[in-house]
């Protein structure tokens, strides 16, 4: 038996206990002493019944990921699993941690499960891109039937003790010590003479025979361009329309298709990406970290209001900032307002809601945070503003308090020098809405010290975030992209294309909507400033006055005034084309000496999407981003890139850089213009015939 996983008598059961830190992954080892495990309890003469739990701090939670993309090695995890199941005594899994992905194919394979209140089941595998491949999409629906197992298998969703109890995948949620109420339990099943109950052998719960067709309409939206959920809708229906045998090889079938997939490979990158992306190149994990047991923002509008939610719903008390009491009243309404809605939708209770509000409090005098460990400034973006800010916030907070600007483009260098501490100064740009989205871009200056970096990016995760360190240059990692790609599009449709062909182009890529309903939802005015405040100072780069400029000039912003590039109706959020715009561009054209021309959807992609790759390379060769990782974790949680395509860099580098790098060096013979000048690092990258992350 290996190490790994010993086997010991107790009261008359079986105890099988994995001891593989720090999660118990199902690795080669583990897959190995579970099955010498179950064989030995099964000779044992002395063992009326099996138990199988985790030792340490969970239940095997999930495949060993050291394995991922390596040859198998056998035994296989459904051999272990039909070992359990056709034992001749009768085994109960015991459950505490999070028993996950093959951790809850190996309890399906045991006859009963107990778990503690706090434990988590869950198939999570549809989020690498494949799905459960030792048997779940067979058993899970055999256990609690069709319509229970799709959400889980096709969402892939953790779910708590109680709710998997009210399932029917928990027999028994217990208190106390895990091994000693498991032992009772399986104790008491033997001795009330409980039949084994391997779940290969019930069938299927089907009450609605149009459950697999109206579950994927269901997500057919909400799912759209992804490849894994619709086969696991398929891996679920196998197990209801055919014997199990059957069922396991058509399952295995779907999964060696998903594996081999790009899709899956592209998901397993975002995946092993979001957890590297915390280590900060350079700031060692023995740094210390700053406590933050209280939180100021300057400002209590929307942005702020929404930062201040993200401490609120841990724990952290946060007191708001405003100039006038009528501002400061309104934003904490909106904040009660936003909760109540939580809450209306049964995510928070009631209590919940309290408990949070009673975190928030508001001034309007910065001698307020004079006990503050963290402070954000969140207010209209002006250099001379947030200089005046930090001037205050110097003044004020005690020594050791971070303070942090929320700035989506300004320099955090200027910022942080209008301060006597600009070690501790670091730019935290939250993405609207700040309580939802989950992209945190922590902006290191050239002076701030590593133990705020180190405290920022661990807070980050605290309140939910993923955050990714960045350096300081215009717009940072994702906005810096985001503005080339937004002059193109507009190029684009000068050119000859439509607004709506242009999004449509990039809507059917995988982003959740194109460049110009996107302005529309930021708002047309907020670009329009930034791009006048660059052509005011005179920068070089500045993009030229456009069609897109005349629209803001109108006052159409976009979907708070109901007409932007498309026109909105009220109450309905979806971009319409407008006759007026089409006349508008037309005008444009013609005033500017622009003959139209056909612009093809290849075109509008390669332009749109290379440009944003040659301007990451840059950001690549400047240091503004250590890794290639970190600009697609940026673009995957911060503007919506399709995860299936791994990020930007992850999928240029699928595309090929040298087929990139040739288009770029095209473009830039035929349209000029800084933002197609090749990339050194592109170029080399090509002529080696490398990827972004062979870096």
């Amino acid at each position: 038996m290996s190490e790994v996983v010993t086997y010991e008598l107790r009261d008359g059961v079986g105890v099988i206990t994995v001891n593989y830190p720090p999660v118990n992954a199902l690795g080669k080892d583990v897959r190995e002493g579970l099955k010498a495990a179950v064989e030995q309890g099964a000779a044992d003469d002395g063992a009326q019944a099996l138990v199988v739990m985790g030792g340490g701090r969970t239940f095997p939670a999930g495949a060993d990921i050291r394995e991922f993309g390596k040859p198998p090695q056998p035994p296989a995890l459904t051999e272990v699993i039909d070992a359990y199941e056709h034992a001749d005594k009768l085994i109960v899994a015991a459950i505490h941690g999070t028993a996950l992905g093959g951790g809850l194919e190996v309890a399906l394979g045991c006859d009963y499960r107990v778990a503690v209140s706090s434990a988590r089941v869950g198939l999570p595998e549809v989020n690498l891109g494949i799905l459960p491949g030792a048997g779940g999409t067979q058993r899970l629906p055999r256990l609690i039937g069709a319509d229970k197992a799709l959400p889980m298998i096709v969402e892939g969703n953790h779910v708590p003790a109680a709710k998997a109890q009210s399932l029917g995948i928990i027999d028994e949620v217990v208190e106390g010590d895990l091994a000693e109420q498991a032992i009772a339990y399986a104790r008491k099943l033997v001795g009330d003479g409980a039949p084994r109950r391997p779940v290969s052998e019930m069938e299927v719960k089907l009450e609605d025979p149009k459950v697999f067709e109206n579950y994927e309409k269901s997500i057919a939206r909400k799912k759209r361009g992804f490849l894994a959920p619709f086969r696991c809708i398929e891996a679920v229906k196998a197990a209801a329309e055919l014997p199990f045998a059957e069922g396991m090889k058509r399952e295995r079938e779907l999964f060696t298709e998903l594996v081999s997939s790009p899709q899956s490979k592209a998901q397993r990158h975002a995946f092993f990406a979001e957890r590297e992306v915390g280590k900060v190149p350079g700031v060692s994990k023995d740094t210390p970290r700053r406590e933050i047991g209280k939180v100021g923002i300057i400002g209590a509008g929307t942005m702020g209001g929404g930062i201040a939610m993200n401490f609120a719903n841990v724990g952290i008390p946060v007191i708001l900032k405003e100039v006038k009491q009528e501002a400061l009243d309104n934003g904490i309404k909106i904040i009660r307002r936003n909760y109540e809605n939580t809450a209306k939708k049964g995510r928070i209770s009631q209590d919940d809601v309290e408990k949070r509000m009673s975190l928030i409090s508001g001034t309007l005098e910065y001698d307020e945070l004079s006990d503050v460990n963290l402070v954000i400034e969140a207010v209209f973006e002006s250099m001379d503003i947030k200089k005046e800010v930090f001037g205050e916030l110097d003044r004020v907070c005690k020594s050791g308090a971070i303070l942090a600007t929320n700035t989506s483009t300004l320099d955090v260098n200027e910022i942080a020098d209008s301060t006597s501490r600009p070690e501790d100064v670091m730019g935290m740009h939250f993405f609207s809405p700040a309580n939802v989205m989950k992209l945190l871009e922590n902006v290191r200056g050239e002076k701030t010290s590593d133990e705020v970096v180190a405290t920022v990016m661990d807070l980050s995760k605290k309140i939910g975030k993923v955050g990714v360190c960045v350096g300081v240059c215009d717009g940072f990692v994702g906005n810096r992209m985001l503005h080339k790609r937004q002059a193109e599009a507009v190029s684009l449709v000068a050119a000859g294309a439509s607004p709506e062909q242009v999004d449509k182009v990039l809507f059917d890529f995988g982003f959740p909507m194109g460049p110009f309903a996107m302005s529309d939802l930021a708002g047309i005015d907020v670009g329009y400033r930034i791009r006048q405040e660059r052509r005011k100072a005179g920068d070089p780069e500045a993009q030229k006055p456009s069609w897109l400029d005349k629209l803001a000039e109108q006052g159409r912003y976009g979907q708070k005034t109901g007409a932007g590039v498309f026109k909105y109706e009220e109450g309905d959020r979806t971009p319409k084309p407008d006759p007026e715009v089409a006349k508008l561009i037309e005008d444009f054209r013609k005033e500017n000496g622009i003959e139209p021309r056909e612009v093809t959807d290849q075109e509008i992609l390669e332009r749109c999407m290379y440009v944003m790759v040659n301007e990451g390379a840059k950001i690549l060769e400047e240091g503004i981003a250590s890794r290639a990782l970190d600009i697609d974790i940026v673009w995957i949680y911060g503007y919506g890139f399709p995860v299936y395509r791994g990020g930007t860099m992850f999928w240029a580098d699928q595309v090929g850089l040298k087929e990139i790098h040739d288009r770029v060096k095209t473009f830039h013979e035929q349209l000029g213009g800084k933002q197609w000048e090749p990339s050194p690092l592109l170029e080399r990258l090509a002529k080696e015939g490398k990827g972004f992350h062979d870096l």
